[in-house]
């Protein structure tokens, strides 16, 4: 290893690894920690993401593709199912797999990767950023940097060491818990979804297959909604009623920022991606292929000030994330607010009028207008966002 390097990434998820390998392929010196042992590993993920957020980054590969999803399966408290049809329109991934074949992206693109580095510290210099500590086999340290990017996940420590304000106000860090389950006899090739009080209140309820009748079954319910009953509770209750003896397999639970990007997402010498920026779409919680695209943009970015000489240019990053999604998350979240505090009954009446809809006829789209027709204001949000 060198004693320095342009970029530093900390963290080798989605957007650490595209970090990374956008840099390194503008010719720069890039290394790559990650503190876990395996790439990939603990999986924190619902692990559905649309087919054209993939292949923005990586042909697609039946070796870490679950599932092919073609339906939407929206269900009413009530039990009114609503089925939406976009042909090939995604994946459940295998994320250890998929996670893994992105680092060896990096890695072909000239990424050093070190597994097992626990970074415990910036390095500063005249108040900018310019390395990290960090320990390695029972070692402790330091490597300079001209850029560190920090991908370290929800909490990212890094980035606040840095000084960036990296919390979020505690009702939109949603309180999720997950199991991957054995025989669980869905439609192989559909996400269902499921809303109400008595399955997610302020939030949404699913099931993502993963072949063979296994499945992701999950939820996320908003902060002041976990204070009162957890998301664990929820998901005990569903599985009892619905299937009572499936076998589980894993079980995860974190929060998930369900919020628009942080107001700062880079610093002298530092930026932020992933959900360590909460770069995660506000209305669905999916935070794979927007982190693949914040990571991509901070990579070039950071690559690109480090070509130049000109260390400065890596705050432009913020303005070019938000024209990018960043705006279009701040949509997303006042769709999010209008649509989470509906009634049992809202859900139930929306489930009923789509279902007049034809079904050849019925797009996401025409879902929403639905659901927001008595509000107007939201109603041009959606119109911003899907084709109705």
């Amino acid at each position: 290893m060198k004693t320095s390097y342009d970029i530093i990434v900390v963290g080798a998820g989605p957007a650490g690894s595209m970090a990374a390998r956008f840099a390194a392929e503008k010719d720069v010196s890039v290394l790559m920690l990650e503190k876990d042992r395996d790439v990939g590993y603990p999986v924190r993920c619902g692990e559905a993401i649309s087919k054209a957020g993939v292949e923005e980054f990586i042909p697609s590969d039946e070796k870490w593709i679950a599932a092919k999803i073609s339906k939407f399966s929206f269900n009413a408290p009530d039990g009114t199912e609503v089925i939406l049809d976009f042909g090939e329109a995604g994946y459940v991934l295998e994320r250890r797999i998929f996670d893994y074949e992105l680092a060896r992206t990096a890695a072909d693109a000239g990424v050093e990767i070190v597994t097992r580095a626990y970074v415990n510290g910036l390095l500063f210099e005249n108040g900018k950023v310019c390395g990290v500590k960090y320990e390695h086999q029972g070692e402790q340290k330091e490597l300079k940097a001209k850029v560190v990017v920090a991908a370290d996940g929800v909490e990212s420590r890094v980035g606040r060491w840095a000084g960036l304000k990296t919390h979020i106000d505690f009702r939109d860090m949603e309180s999720a818990v997950q199991i991957t389950a054995a025989n669980i006899p869905v439609d192989q090739n559909a996400l269902y979804f499921f809303f109400g009080k008595d399955v997610a209140p302020n939030g949404y309820f699913w099931i993502f297959p993963k072949g063979n009748n296994k499945a992701n079954i999950g939820l996320g319910v908003s902060g002041i909604i976990g204070k009162k009953k957890s998301a664990q509770s929820y998901l005990n209750d569903f599985m009892n009623k619905h299937y009572p003896n499936a076998p589980v397999l894993t079980t995860i639970a974190g929060g998930v920022p369900c919020a628009v990007t942080l107001g700062k997402i880079s610093a002298p010498g530092i930026l932020l991606v992933g959900d360590a920026a909460k770069q995660v779409n506000p209305l669905s919680g999916g935070g794979i292929a927007s982190g693949m695209i914040g990571g991509k943009i901070a990579g070039t970015i950071a690559a690109e000030a480090v070509k130049m000489n000109k260390l400065d240019h890596i705050l432009k990053y913020d303005k070019t994330w938000a024209d990018r999604l960043g705006k279009r998350h701040e949509t997303f979240d006042r769709i999010k607010n209008g649509i989470y505090n509906f009634s049992d009954e809202k859900f139930n009446n929306i489930a009923h009028a789509v279902n007049k809809i034809p079904y050849e006829k019925r797009t996401l789209g025409k879902v929403f207008k639905t659901a927001l027709f008595n509000q107007p204001s939201l109603l041009i949000d959606v119109a911003k966002v899907f084709i109705i």
